[in-house]
């Protein structure tokens, strides 16, 4: 009574087992390069997992949807539906996530040579600039959070003690904390030659009546 046809047809158990392991080949090599070359403190075994998952995931639709156009649309309103809430705290996780799309995708539609191809071009890419460290900024700057009371005049001592041991500074942002009981200052800085952030700790701890100071060093690198 029921007419039942299998659409498997379009492509041999193969092509499946061929695109499947090349795209999860694929993209755990994407995988070892992010961790390979990531920097900052909030690694995240689960997002690397995530990535060969949905370089396979990817091939996946792909093969469904083929050269479907009723198929394709149906695929993208299905997908329209799901929401992500994680955040990405960097812009290279999302070049990767890219990655994995591309790779994927031309693994599914069994563009096999462009697959590996553009991978491992890419990959490669990825670590040598991460080796030679391209596009680096030369210049050290850091980040000094200093909280003072509401009271006084202690922005000018500040600004003293930064002029003496920086070379530049600029105030980012002032905040009333604690319920207005203090205030916080927050600068980017560049300490001068020879000049330790111990010894700036020090120097604005006397002007600022023994309330806490905090200097930021290499927070380039770190996810704040």
């Amino acid at each position: 009574m029921f007419d039942v046809q299998d659409l498997s047809g379009t492509f041999s158990v193969g092509d499946i087992a061929a695109v499947m392991a090349l795209s999860f080949l694929l993209s755990s090599l994407v995988a070892w390069v992010y961790r390979f070359t990531h920097r900052n403190v909030s690694y995240s075994q689960s997002y690397v997992q995530t990535l060969v998952v949905l370089g396979m995931l990817i091939s996946l639709i792909m093969l469904v949807v083929g050269s479907n156009i009723a198929r394709a649309f149906a695929l993208v309103g299905a997908l329209s539906v799901v929401r992500f809430r994680n955040a990405i705290k960097e812009t290279r996780d999302v070049g990767f996530i890219f990655l994995v799309m591309g790779v994927g995708m031309a693994t599914g539609t069994r563009f096999y040579t462009l697959a590996i191809v553009a991978a491992v071009v890419i990959s490669l890419i990825t670590v040598v600039m991460f080796r030679f460290n391209w596009f680096a900024s030369n210049v050290q700057r850091q980040v000094v959070k200093v909280q003072v009371p509401p009271d006084g005049n202690y922005t000018e001592h500040i600004q003293d003690v930064l002029i003496a041991h920086t070379s530049e500074f600029e105030l980012i942002s002032m905040e009333s904390i604690r319920g207005g009981a203090l205030t916080e200052l927050m600068y980017s800085v560049r300490l001068k030659k020879g000049h330790e952030p111990g010894q700036l700790i020090s120097a604005l701890g006397e002007r600022t009546g023994g309330q806490r100071v905090t200097v930021l060093t290499g927070y380039d690198q770190t996810d704040l």
